[in-house]
């Protein structure tokens, strides 16, 4: 699927006519994610930004804004929809904000048991999914997968769903899914926070317990105020890369060969790995001890 992105990429330099023919003018894709730059998601997009450039002699860079600076899911879609992003990495939360709600049954808990059962459904409804996304304006360019989530807490073991009962929680906003579970359990008051405040109320314990992959918390700083970790995964976190279809259409021209001769537009050789692949180290938290693999974020080497 991230070949397509190659191909898209270079219709945008090469046919909107932001280049001329005697020279060609930088094209920029301005793409907005949560991840940190030095995290293993973040090298693998740098590396494909890096060879985009070099493939394109410099005329199409892509721009990633980091850490959510365009703000958390639920405004970076509404950003790309307005024009003033061209592309958003994001989360099922985030895919469901464009109107494909269909994307919320990846995320939740219990309906899938292992990764090859996700991947069955997720490819048999790709096809599907692909066109309700370019009903919305929308073009998948990329799926990818951030983990399994474990439920985490602070000062606490958490065995059954009472266990929560009076602790600090919190959903995102643009999840549907936790509020219906922490309402269904009673005696919580969950609270919406942003991805930036989700650090200081682990802080401050205003928030004990969270559910989140193990390589998002530790690369979110999360992890260094967790003190208990459950090696049972709750859910599956997947999510794609998305752009604004407007961005890709064609307007003029048509692209031009390098070398004298053949194209390398649209060859996938700078398209990024769909999962990125990392070492991966065991943590020891409070009474449970997951085994290593747990703190993999896809690699082939979890669950």
């Amino acid at each position: 699927m991230f070949r397509k992105f190659v191909t898209m990429l270079a219709a945008i330099v090469g046919l909107t006519g932001f280049a001329s023919e005697a020279h060609a003018a930088t094209t920029t894709i301005k793409i907005s994610t949560l991840a940190p730059p030095d995290s293993p998601w973040g090298h693998e997009f740098k590396r494909w930004a890096s060879d985009v450039s070099k493939d394109t002699n410099g005329e199409l860079q892509l721009d990633f804004q980091w850490n959510g600076q365009a703000g958390d899911e639920v405004l970076m879609v509404q950003k790309v929809r307005s024009g003033q992003l061209d592309g958003a990495a994001v989360s099922a939360f985030g895919l469901a904000q464009t109107g494909v709600t269909d994307m919320l049954i990846f995320n939740a808990p219990g309906i899938f048991s292992s990764w090859s059962q996700l991947d069955s459904v997720r490819d048999a409804l790709k096809d599907d999914l692909n066109k309700q996304f370019e009903a919305k304006g929308f073009t998948v360019l990329g799926w990818s997968d951030a983990g399994a989530a474990k439920a985490m807490s602070i000062g606490f073991e958490a065995h059954r769903p009472t266990d929560l009962q009076g602790k600090g929680v919190f959903f995102s906003a643009g999840d549907p899914i936790q509020p219906v579970l922490f309402s269904t359990i009673g005696g919580l008051t969950p609270k919406m926070l942003t991805i930036g405040e989700i650090f200081p109320a682990l802080t401050n314990v205003s928030v004990n317990f969270l559910t989140v992959p193990p390589l998002v918390a530790e690369e979110l700083q999360w992890a260094s105020r967790i003190s208990h970790i459950c090696t049972e995964t709750v859910s599956f976190y997947i999510g794609a890369l998305v752009v604004s279809s407007a961005r890709l259409k064609p307007r003029a021209k048509t692209p031009r060969s390098h070398d004298g001769g053949s194209s390398c537009w649209g060859s996938g050789r700078f398209a990024p790995p769909r999962r990125a692949t990392t070492s991966c180290t065991g943590r020891t938290a409070g009474g449970c001890t997951p085994s290593a693999r747990s703190s993999c974020p896809r690699a082939r080497c979890v669950t």
